[in-house]
């Protein structure tokens, strides 16, 4: 799932120079003739093995610019919900680089580790209001003839103090080597996902509600589950994607789309066909959604009406042997992109490959489209 704080679950998605800031004027004045088809006027962000983050120009798909990291490798970036700060996570996952991008530029870095004591971070969730960070952490602690590993705990880093000002307890004393939590829009409720949701208030951490996710939705069905969900173009307190069900009787997974509200406690559910394990990714009008079938040498892109709740089509393509999907701010272009310093660009009305983006170095994390910063 995109954006969350989870092991188990983990929605991950040119030349090097010297980054500067570049305004809309900027852009415009360098940019040569338009592609043909073209995705928007946005950004395209993705990290590198290169240490950096690469920025493209949505509009003729040429890179203008890039943020160097002054932790390394990026293993993932998570947004901000003012969408203005990167919170990047390094490939050693010890340091956390904080960046801004309107600037791009870094504005801190902090580590947890010391002396003898190796503090891996294993996912992060941003408070909405940007007052903390909720870290999953392990340390590792070197002794002369051995590593003594502690336990897996969750914990709260306060970005005003720059440091570790409590460890959360697990709900009901349950410790977990993974977990999926999701803020509300205002940061003032935190929700642990498990087989129901557990809903913490997040002044002191302790237990307000309980949403009992694993009542069946009908008689006769079994729980839930979240399967590949996108909220990138979704309102702060929702998500979209393609969930699952058991029936009982014909012992099968069904799938369907649904949405959930957090704050509301409830899930829109519509059941599609059988269960294929096909990825999500929604256009950002919100009317349509893409998803991608991806088994050995069977690709295939499935077309979703979200506003009526139904598939309108599958169509096969040659893909690649790991892909992940966004699509265009204006949602006429699909990308597909990881594993490589490639994304092909197909048309998201015929699917057909139009060009591929080539970068100088193999993507680290995922891809994030934003609008250009204001001109400063």
């Amino acid at each position: 799932m995109k954006a969350l704080l989870t092991v188990a679950l983990v929605c991950t998605a040119v030349t090097v120079g010297v980054a500067r800031n570049f305004s809309s004027a900027d852009a415009a004045d360098q940019r040569p003739a338009r592609p043909g088809i073209t995705g928007g006027d946005h950004l395209l962000y993705m990290g590198t093995y290169a240490g950096n983050i690469q920025i493209f120009d949505e509009a003729t798909e040429t890179k203008v610019g890039e943020i160097p990291l002054k932790t390394g490798i990026p293993r993932s970036l998570t947004l901000s919900q003012s969408r203005s700060k990167f919170y990047v996570l390094d490939s050693t996952l010890e340091k956390i680089e904080v960046v801004d991008i309107p600037t791009r530029s870094t504005l801190t870095t902090f580590t947890l580790s010391e002396g003898n004591k190796k503090t891996r971070i294993r996912g992060l969730q941003v408070d909405p209001l940007e007052r903390f960070l909720i870290l999953l952490t392990r340390t590792a602690t070197k002794q002369i003839d051995r590593w003594e590993i502690g336990d897996i705990s969750l914990q709260l880093y306060d970005l005003a103090q720059k440091k570790i000002t409590r460890t959360i307890p697990w709900p009901r004393g349950e410790e977990r080597e993974g977990v999926n939590i999701r803020f509300s829009p205002d940061g003032k409720l935190l929700y642990f996902f498990g087989d129901d949701v557990l809903i913490l208030e997040t002044e002191n951490f302790t237990e307000v509600d309980t949403w009992a996710l694993s009542r069946p939705l009908e008689s006769g069905l079994g729980r839930i589950s979240f399967g590949s969900v996108d909220d990138f173009n979704e309102d702060p307190g929702f998500f979209t994607g393609l969930f699952t069900v058991q029936d009982p009787v014909m012992n099968r997974r069904i799938m369907g789309i649904g949405r959930v509200n957090l704050v509301g406690k409830s899930v829109d559910f519509t059941p599609i066909g059988p269960a294929e394990g096909v990825g999500f990714a929604m256009a950002p009008d919100r009317k349509r959604g893409y998803g991608l079938m991806q088994q050995i040498g069977r690709y295939e892109f499935w077309a979703f009406d979200v506003e009526q709740r139904k598939l309108v089509g599958r169509t096969p393509f040659e893909g690649r042997p790991r892909m992940a999907l966004r699509v265009s701010s204006n949602g006429r272009l699909l990308y597909v992109f990881q594993a490589g310093a490639t994304i092909d660009v197909y048309e998201a009305a015929t699917y057909k490959l139009l060009r591929t983006i080539q970068m100088n170095a193999d993507q680290t994390t995922n891809l994030f489209i934003l609008p250009r910063p204001a001109a400063r």
